[in-house]
């Protein structure tokens, strides 16, 4: 999977519809309307969480695919993540001392950091020079901008 060309799209759940036998369409209140994602087979929904209007996510698609000229706009969401209040989220490549690829964030690890693969389960190698997807609440203002985060998804 080539996780550079996934775009995230953060917003409220409005609704959950069931959209065949094994897919589920959300609606995704965002700031500029709503966004409608396709939940199939192949999602990853990050900590395998059920999904409930009301709840905050991040719903990941990949750029590079075609999507339907319809509004609202549908896409196929390639990973889902919940977030807590005020929480962000950032997807990205994370060189050896901890810094994205793009310079927009560096990351400070703390003991209370979860740290997991994408199907849950326990990381223990270094987790520099991986992609991965980070949980954050607050950053510094030096450049590039530091985060303690509460949680890093590594996507091996």
């Amino acid at each position: 999977m080539e996780y550079a060309n996934l775009v995230p799209v953060v917003g409220a759940v409005l609704n959950i519809t069931g959209s065949g036998c094994c897919n589920q369409m959300i609606v995704l209140r965002v700031g500029e309307g709503i966004v409608n994602f396709v939940i199939g087979p192949e999602t990853q929904v990050i900590d395998s969480r059920q999904l409930r209007p009301g709840m905050r996510v991040a719903a990941f698609y990949d750029q590079s695919v075609p999507v339907p000229m319809i509004f609202p706009p549908q896409y196929h969401a390639v990973i889902v993540a919940v977030l807590g209040k005020n929480e962000q989220i950032m997807l990205n490549y994370f060189d050896g001392d901890l810094v994205a690829k793009d310079h927009s964030l560096q990351l400070n690890q703390a003991r209370s950091t979860e740290i997991q693969t994408i199907n849950g389960q326990n990381f223990f190698c270094d987790i520099g020079n991986r992609t991965l997807l980070v949980y954050y609440t607050v950053t510094t203002r030096s450049i590039p901008p530091q985060t303690t985060p509460r949680k890093i998804v590594v996507m091996c």
